[in-house]
């Protein structure tokens, strides 16, 4: 087994394992993840000493099992990488292809608008639309679109511009294809590997920005389980309940690692100038 196949075996693993728990969530979750007990507020995990495999990740200080919370807190995540993912490669592919197919004005009105995006730094952006809008699991998405779009805009603007010059296109041209036909038929498939590349390297990104905004209060609603949540609640009691940032921020870690090997991977597959190494 090469390097290369063993970083798509093991991130694939990964993150498929985190999917299906968060798929599955009702099924496995043996608690309700907004269920209050304070009576068992802050038990500690199964395997340490005064832990109960009642609650084997222990509970917060309400009484709220924390394994239960950490698996209905991935599907959040998963929602939302994926609903980001699909609308940020849609609008960002549509502008990549059309920017470079026509070039001239119409590339450069959408690069300008590109680079005001890059520029602008992210964090005060989702600050200022969540003050705007409030948060949300739509603002979210909406904030992490524009985020990761641009991203998309200009690898598929430099695919395309180099690929509208072959042979295959210019005979379609010849032949009579509109330029929707050839943009949509023959120039964007051909850049699905690096679509796929960089949607893929983009989960672990809106994972971490998710957690980052849910952690400053600016993402999901607190009542809501999500992994930054849970690690902003439990960052009062780390001294004596290190379980509750411990186990919300190990999933964190797992699943970018888990999606970034995966993209490695993949990359590495599918770059041809990485074939031979």
């Amino acid at each position: 087994m090469n390097a290369k196949s063993l970083k798509i075996k093991v991130g694939g693993t990964l993150f498929l394992l985190i999917v299906a728990a968060a798929i599955s969530a009702p099924f496995i979750s043996s608690h309700d993840p907004g269920g209050q007990n304070i009576s068992e507020n802050l038990k500690p995990p199964a395997f340490s000493e005064n832990g109960s495999w009642t609650h084997p990740l222990g509970t917060d200080s309400l009484g709220r099992d924390v394994l239960s919370r950490i698996i209905y807190g991935a599907r959040i995540s998963i929602l939302i990488g994926f609903a980001t993912i699909m609308l940020s490669a849609f609008i960002g592919v549509i502008l990549g292809g059309i920017s470079g197919y026509y070039g001239g004005f119409i590339e450069y009105i959408i690069i300008k608008i590109v680079d005001v995006f890059l520029a602008f730094p992210f964090l005060l952006l989702a600050i200022a639309l969540m003050a705007f809008l409030g948060p949300g699991l739509d603002n979210v998405i909406l904030a992490l679109v524009l985020r990761q779009w641009p991203q998309y805009t200009r690898v598929v603007r430099g695919e395309v511009l180099s690929l509208k010059e072959r042979e295959f296109v210019i005979a379609s041209k010849a032949a009579g294809a509109s330029d929707f036909r050839i943009i949509f038929r023959h120039l964007l498939p051909n850049c699905m590997a690096s679509i796929l590349v960089i949607a893929t390297f983009s989960m672990g990104i809106v994972i971490l920005i998710e957690a980052s905004l849910s952690f400053l209060g600016l993402g999901i609603p607190p009542e809501i389980p999500t992994w930054g949540v849970m690690i902003s609640e439990g960052r009062s009691y780390i001294h004596q309940a290190w379980w509750l940032t411990l186990f919300p921020g190990l999933l964190i870690f797992l699943s970018i690692m888990g999606v970034n090997l995966l993209g490695d991977g993949l990359r590495d597959i599918l770059d041809p100038k990485l074939k031979d190494i």
